[in-house]
């Protein structure tokens, strides 16, 4: 059983860069990388992929994440613990084995499923957000329960190169790889309050290395171009440190780490997760080194009866088009295309947004001479949606001049809300699929 674990992040949402994750698992000697790809509104997004093509509804880079990342963890025992799966975790498992075959890689990835509880979901219960019932919310189209390490703890024990799941609870992607290695009970809330910290410590990626703490001239960040993801080295009795490749941009220090356990907490007393109920009160940090932060004082109470549930509906159409109008007078031109386009909408029109958009170039009296106007509304239908955006492509002829450059874009809304459910209505299954 080692003295220490070192941890890393390879992703922080959907849509995070890939070679950070690479170079994080060439330099820096992980036991374990995690990737945090999913967020409420992207597993709904992700259901609805799958009712089109049930090979679909994972993370749409899964496939690009897994080519990178394979052919430099396996070689180097280092695991994958990831909720790309999102929607379709079976298909992501499948998928990640078919690319480790095909490189020629011998890899074992366990599946989790038993997040989706759709079906067994009381359209009754309240959401949490306004306490009206589920049903009230109009067409429910996806619910999935956040689950916890506990989830992962038997593709873990199985062996397993790579764990795929659906939703679970982002700080439980760090605990469950803790907990196997170190051997801790999950009923153990010190450990659990700990290993918990870790995970939201890294879950959000570069932000702890100074992606979303930079601010010009307030709060620089060397090398954002650059940036890199951190890890974590934690001991057995849960000594955190957070640090960064030192060949990577940015940087870790107490404030960037201070913001982040700040982040996304409603109480830093009763931080609720399927693992632990944490107190970040007592937290302290410490700066060990150039971008090493020690962070210990994690406190865990019992954990919570129920488990939070991310339920996605049906919410309507986004309508979003643009025109430009350019010259002496193209800002009264472009309001007065926004004033037409009101009109012509009649009721409807009272409720879209409508901005001009420019930048001042000098031409002699810092006039601006380009602009773009953008409308954009929200409808409780597709047809109507489209009607916003053939009003403002029709501004070509019927006016005022010289616009062009027209783009329109119609976009179903998933709207999201969250229930609390019962811990026996949520089955996790786990399921092995192997390349050789």
């Amino acid at each position: 059983m080692p003295s220490t674990v070192r941890i890393g992040s390879g992703a922080g949402f959907a849509g995070d860069r890939i070679g950070p994750a690479v170079d994080l698992v060439r330099e820096g000697s992980l036991d374990d990388i995690v990737l945090e790809c999913l967020a409420e509104r992207t597993i709904a997004l992700g259901q609805g992929r799958r009712r089109a093509d049930p090979n679909q509804g994972h993370d749409i880079h899964a496939e690009a994440r897994m080519r990178a990342l394979l052919p430099e963890t396996l070689p180097r025992n280092v695991r994958i613990i990831s909720n790309l799966g999102a929607a379709n975790p079976v298909a992501a498992g499948k998928l990640t084995a078919a690319i480790a075959a095909e490189l020629g890689l011998s890899c074992k990835v366990a599946v989790v499923t038993g997040d989706d509880v759709l079906a067994h979901l009381d359209l009754d219960l309240p959401a949490m957000e306004d306490g009206k019932p589920l049903a009230s919310h109009g067409e429910i189209i996806s619910a999935n329960a956040y689950l916890g390490a506990e989830a992962l703890m038997p593709g873990l024990a199985a062996g397993a190169d790579v764990v795929i799941t659906g939703r679970v609870a982002d700080p439980s992607l760090f605990v469950a790889p803790l907990a196997d290695r170190f051997g801790w009970e999950l009923s153990d809330t010190t450990a659990m309050a700990n290993a918990t910290l870790v995970g939201h410590l890294l879950e959000c990626g570069a932000q702890i290395t100074g992606g979303y703490f930079a601010d010009p001239g307030t709060k620089d960040v060397p090398g954002l171009d650059q940036l890199g993801y951190p890890y974590a080295d934690v001991t057995k009795d849960g000594h955190i440190t957070v640090g960064k490749l030192d060949s990577s941009g940015g940087f870790v220090d107490r404030r960037t780490v201070r913001e982040q356990i700040l982040y996304e907490i409603i109480d830093p007393g009763a931080y609720l997760t399927p693992d632990v109920t944490l107190n970040l009160y007592g937290v302290s940090t410490t700066t060990v080194e150039r971008d090493r932060v020690r962070v210990e004082g994690a406190v865990g109470q019992e954990r919570p009866e129920k488990l939070k549930t991310s339920v996605g509906y049906r919410a309507g159409y986004r309508a979003e088009a643009e025109i430009s109008y350019a010259g002496p007078g193209c800002v009264e031109r472009a309001r007065l295309a926004g004033t037409t386009v009101r009109a012509r909408m009649g009721e409807a029109g009272r409720s879209l947004r409508i901005d001009v958009i420019g930048s001042l170039q000098e031409d002699g009296a810092a006039n601006m001479l380009e602009c773009r106007l953008r409308v954009a509304g929200l409808t409780p239908t597709i047809d109507q949606a489209k009607s916003v955006c053939l009003e403002v492509e029709s501004l070509y002829t019927n006016g005022p001049a010289g616009g062009g450059g027209v783009r329109t874009a119609v976009t179903e809304i998933i709207g999201i809300v969250s229930t609390l459910m019962s811990r026996d209505s949520v089955s996790p299954e786990t399921t092995i699929v192997e390349a050789s």
